[in-house]
């Protein structure tokens, strides 16, 4: 079983306000995080080190070496990144796909897939991780709680690996928040938007609760009907 003994680094690659509300919550677990994004480390320094208190501004690079990177950008870029450059590396995908940021995208919008496997087929050297994502980012600035508080929020996991997962359950107990395993990576679409969960800012039983009710959901349906009929 994976603890958070067995984390020292974080890397974030994305400096908006998910990326910075993660980068705090590592911060406050005693993590090294490394905050990354499009523009170069010196551009901006001055931002992250305001917003998070000792992390550092590095490259894409230096991020991906981290134990644990976080993808938070608009979803849309998400293939500029170099896959070379995470090649090994446990990435948890928070991104989401919204149309009026990235504009209209078949290629994210299909719903025979979950955009995290979309994700993992470019980075496809890397060991992607669905989590991060549904939870609003009020939530993440403002929220996280200490294990046992029963106002602590449940934060939904997706990955293929069972070890990957329990290291990114691990990440999420760390920063504040009770990990719910949903399952494979494809079980992703069960908490993307347009979900009851995407949002819900709930507890871990009940995220439990709405994650099992996902397929008698009108997008449950959607999906579903896609799929042939059939479910991850």
């Amino acid at each position: 079983m994976t603890t958070t003994a067995d984390l020292s680094s974080l890397g974030v690659i994305g400096a908006g306000r998910i990326g910075r509300a993660i980068a705090v919550l590592g911060r406050a677990a005693g993590l090294d995080v490394r905050v990354a994004a499009s523009r170069p480390p010196e551009q901006i320094r001055a931002e992250v080190e305001a917003a998070v208190l000792g992390a550092q501004a590095v490259s894409v690079d230096e991020a991906a070496r981290a134990d644990i990177v976080v993808l938070a950008i608009p979803m849309g870029r998400f293939r500029q990144l170099p896959a070379e450059a995470l090649q090994g590396a446990l990435v948890v995908d928070a991104m989401n796909y919204w149309w009026e940021l990235d504009g209209a995208r078949p290629d994210l919008d299909d719903p025979t897939t979950s955009t995290s496997e979309i994700v993992q087929a470019h980075f496809a050297g890397s060991r992607v991780v669905k989590a991060l994502g549904h939870v609003s980012g009020y939530a993440l600035e403002e929220l996280a709680r200490p294990a046992g508080d029963p106002d602590r929020l449940g934060m939904a996991i997706a990955g293929d690996d069972a070890g990957d997962v329990a290291a990114v359950g691990a990440l999420v107990d760390a920063l504040g928040f009770d990990p719910v395993v949903a399952g494979a990576l494809a079980e992703g679409v069960r908490f993307e938007p347009g979900t009851e969960l995407f949002g819900a800012d709930a507890g871990a039983g009940e995220a439990r609760e709405m994650l099992a009710r996902f397929w008698q959901s009108q997008r449950g349906r959607v999906v579903s009907r896609a799929r042939g009929g059939s479910r991850p």
